[in-house]
């Protein structure tokens, strides 16, 4: 109840702040959490990040104004906070596929209506769990940059692209690994309207990782068009859930997506913790002939603002 409300407080807050500047950091004080957190849990609940539903209800707006007003095309481009026509004018292509002027004699627009959360009843559905303080973690892998939100059928295309062209890279990393099971670690990062950096990872040896470019050491030379890098994770407290253990090939992409969701909606208010700044991991537990199953890692720390 009380992420619901924060969330709807901040959507109410953008709509009535529409025709402005809006800051991050204030909007997230709307909805009583870090903007950090308040992002992250947006791009969860609706399905696109901040800037995406500013830009959308802008544009929509802007639609209507156009084709029932006389007022000039650059004054609504302006009182949308756009700096010039050609940007306003590229925008407004790219969400109702036509012109300004197209819009203005009688072409056919887009309406993207504003969000309004239902209140639904939940849980009910047990969630295993476990809270670990992880020391400090330096993995090796490579890294891409995904658009759209951490979650839903974005991120699913875009990972099954990044694992099924990278193959040698991940094969190269497997064995250099010192870890028996070859665990694949997944690293979410970087987060802001323009996407998000997706890091496919494993955890190499500090021996292995000191002398990785050493010729003389590895006898061969290609390693550094591999494109990795060595990735530090800060000693952070995690909450670990598992996804349901199966001897598929390969994870149900679903069940991930439904567990990260219930955790973020559910687990996550009801235990009074929010996302720590640091980053998420999704590991990957390739075990050979057994069962196999994915980790969420989610950073955590107690939330010091409860809506009472």
């Amino acid at each position: 109840m009380d992420m619901i409300y924060g969330m709807q407080k901040a959507i109410d807050y953008i709509e009535n702040h529409l025709t402005e500047q809006i800051d991050y950091d204030v909007l997230a004080k709307q909805s009583f959490f870090s903007s950090y957190h308040f992002q992250r849990a947006f791009g969860m609940l609706c399905g696109f990040t901040v800037g995406e539903y500013i830009r959308k209800r802008r544009m929509s707006l802007a639609g209507a104004e156009i084709a029932s007003s006389k007022t000039r095309i650059i004054d609504i481009a302006l009182k949308y906070c756009y700096e010039s026509p050609d940007s306003f004018a590229k925008a407004f292509r790219k969400f109702h596929g036509i012109t300004p002027s197209e819009a203005r004699n009688g072409g056919i627009l887009k309406s993207f209506p504003r969000l309004v959360i239902n209140i639904s009843f939940k849980g009910g559905k047990d969630m295993n769990y476990r809270i670990e303080k992880k020391p400090e973690m330096i993995l090796t892998g490579f890294r891409s940059h995904f658009t759209g939100t951490p979650y839903g059928d974005e991120r699913e295309r875009q990972e099954e692209s990044l694992f099924m062209t990278t193959r040698g890279k991940q094969w190269f990393i497997n064995g250099a690994s010192d870890n028996k099971n070859k665990d694949t670690y997944c690293v979410i990062e970087n987060v802001n309207d323009d996407g998000y950096d997706f890091l496919i990872c494993g955890m190499i040896g500090e021996y292995e990782r000191e002398n990785l470019y050493t010729h003389e050491f590895t006898g061969v030379d290609f390693i550094e068009n591999l494109g990795l890098e060595f990735i530090t994770i800060p000693e952070t407290t995690y909450a670990v859930f598992e996804t349901s253990r199966q001897k598929s090939p390969i994870c149900d992409y679903f069940d991930l997506l439904n567990l990260r969701i219930q955790i973020m909606t559910e687990w996550l208010p009801e235990m009074g913790f929010e996302l720590a700044e640091a980053p998420e991991l999704a590991v990957y537990h390739w075990i050979p002939f057994s069962e196999r199953h994915v980790e969420v890692w989610l950073p955590i720390k107690k939330l010091n603002n409860m809506i009472v």
